[in-house]
């Protein structure tokens, strides 16, 4: 059955490219769909008609077809909804890591060394070895790695490998040597070289001192990242996602994007957010926003990032984490720098989303929110929170109060519940991954999952939101399971609201006339199953614009 629709599908598929210059109506029937309706409401239909790149409509069950379209594909009882959007993912370091050796899920310091010495066997040309993924919380030692255990395997070349957040990397003793790192060397602002008790580095470096090491290493060129988000994004596609907010991208990621353009749509959409670390910052914002003819490239928001992230102890809490006394994590930027990217980007109309995981970070940014804001008259700019992880009970108010949107990642939740009460104690994680009280209080939720520091698969996501559990539906119950959405709630945090959350809410998100003809065909019903099953969801096919993209 399936081989004959993928049949079908491949013979209609080929009468829309060979007709593409004229308007092109299709009309898939026989299918279980679902989308939001304009209240929010959860609607099922029985078939869609589309337009070239435009929905027409949707039809019940009851509703008559029409008998004068273009292409008519049977649905054969498939799950229609409208394509997933990610709120905040990192579309090259995704497209890079799938390049990279994979460290995620190593259960030890000796298993991932070994994974990177067979990933440089294997990769012999690289000047520099690098990978991505360790998370030393997993481990039985529960300790930060050291350069000594990949000298072991790797001595001949520079090694520099990622923490699965992106906000800690560990080195070998050459990378080290190349970048002039000794007991000499200072923490840079805003960043930290971990050390050992007689005070040398031990290879590990967190958030701002990472740059010590990693501006040794060449940079990418422009060929490599365009196959790096070529390849990025078709692997996102095939999970399901339809378009992404790419969390911080500089100027030339932002070209190598519109050279994707000159060869056509690029596969997905993507929502860029201009990074405030770029160097040419302020002449971005002075050009202004830029949206491509096909929508499928957007700009109009920056990324700032305030602090750092929990598992490396680098959020900026306003109190002593509990398992490391007299440290309170990192600022990345002093009050005048952060403030002053956040009013330039204002100032010039463009939506500010900044990255705030500590109670203290979050503080910070809704502080200097609450000011420029009024400053420059810009809530109809949606800003936005990313991550917004830890809270203070009176900080979960102001998102509403603000009109400020908490960019979460549901699956940081049951990722971090093997360390996150360790990091801030009993009382402060009341406040943390606190998506019931913020939703009770009035405030929008945009999902996403921080590829890839997440997996990019948004049925992970919609899963720990309602369930509060991992892929292994653990802890019974849910972890907090009073923070848990209902069944609508993040369906709509995946489509509607972060449509909204990037200003495209009119061409996206929901399955209704005039908007892009962008939807996913699933193998189940994700609102008939039991929730324990959701994760396991996969995606049969996709399409943007009114055309399949993946096979």
């Amino acid at each position: 059955m399936k081989k004959l629709l993928l049949s079908t599908l491949a013979l209609s598929l080929g009468i829309l490219v060979n007709a593409s210059i004229y308007a092109d109506t299709t009309l898939i029937t026989n299918v279980n769909g679902y989308t939001l309706d304009s209240s929010r409401e959860l609607q099922a239909f029985t078939a869609i008609q589309f337009t070239d790149d435009s929905v027409d409509r949707v039809f019940t069950e009851d509703e008559e077809l029409p008998d004068d379209v273009d292409t008519l594909i049977d649905g054969e009882g498939q799950t229609l909804l409208p394509g997933l959007i990610d709120a905040h993912g990192h579309i090259l370091s995704y497209g890079l890591s799938l390049l990279r050796a994979d460290l995620v899920g190593t259960e030890t310091e000796q298993e991932a060394v070994q994974r990177v010495a067979d990933f440089a066997e294997d990769n012999e040309q690289l000047q520099w070895v690098q990978g991505r993924g360790w998370n030393q919380v997993l481990w039985d030692s529960n300790e930060f790695p050291s350069a000594s255990s990949l000298d072991a395997l790797i001595a001949d070349k520079p090694v520099w490998l990622r923490r699965v957040d992106g906000h800690a990397a560990w080195a070998n003793s050459i990378a080290m040597e190349l970048a002039e790192i000794d007991r000499r060397s200072e923490d840079p602002d805003g960043g930290q070289i971990i050390r050992d008790e007689d005070g040398n580095p031990t290879g590990v470096f967190v958030d701002n001192a990472m740059d010590l090491v990693s501006s040794q290493i060449p940079a990418t060129s422009m060929e490599e990242q365009k196959f790096a988000l070529n390849t990025a994004m078709l692997e996102l596609a095939k999970q399901g996602l339809t378009s992404v907010h790419d969390a911080g991208a500089g100027s030339s990621v932002i070209e190598a994007y519109k050279q994707l353009l000159l060869d056509g749509p690029l596969t997905i959409r993507v929502n860029v957010m201009l990074s405030a670390g770029d160097s040419y910052y302020e002449q971005r914002l002075a050009e202004g926003h830029y949206r491509s003819a096909d929508d499928t490239l957007t700009m109009n928001s920056v990324k700032i990032a305030a602090d750092g992230a929990l598992g490396s102890r680098g959020a900026a809490m306003i109190d002593d984490y509990s398992d490391l006394a007299g440290h309170t994590g990192l600022l990345l930027h002093n009050p005048e720098r952060l403030e002053y990217f956040m009013r330039a980007a204002m100032y010039a109309g463009f939506q500010v989303n900044t990255h705030a995981i500590g109670d203290n970070a979050n503080k910070v940014v809704l502080d200097n929110y609450e000011q420029l804001i009024a400053e420059t008259n810009s809530r109809g700019l949606r800003h936005r929170v990313e991550h917004a992880q830890i809270l203070r009970y009176e900080d979960i108010l102001r998102f509403a109060e603000l009109g400020v949107i908490p960019s979460m990642q549901a699956t940081h939740a049951t990722s971090d519940k093997n360390m996150a009460v360790d990091r801030i104690g009993d009382v402060r994680i009341q406040g943390a991954y606190a998506w019931r009280k913020l939703i009770d209080a009035g405030a929008l939720i945009a999902n996403g999952s921080d590829f890839p520091v997440e997996s990019a698969n948004p049925f992970f996501g919609l899963h720990a939101a309602i369930t509060r559990q991992d892929k292994n539906n653990e802890p019974p119950g849910g972890w907090f399971p009073e923070e848990k959405m209902t069944a609508i709630e993040p369906f709509a945090s995946f489509t509607i609201d972060a449509a909204y959350s990037g200003h495209q809410e009119d061409l996206l998100g929901t399955l209704e006339p005039g908007k892009k003809a962008d939807f996913i065909i699933i193998d189940r019903d994700m609102f008939a199953i039991d929730e324990s099953e959701i994760w396991q969801i996969e995606v049969e096919q996709t399409w943007v614009n009114g055309q399949r993209v993946t096979d």
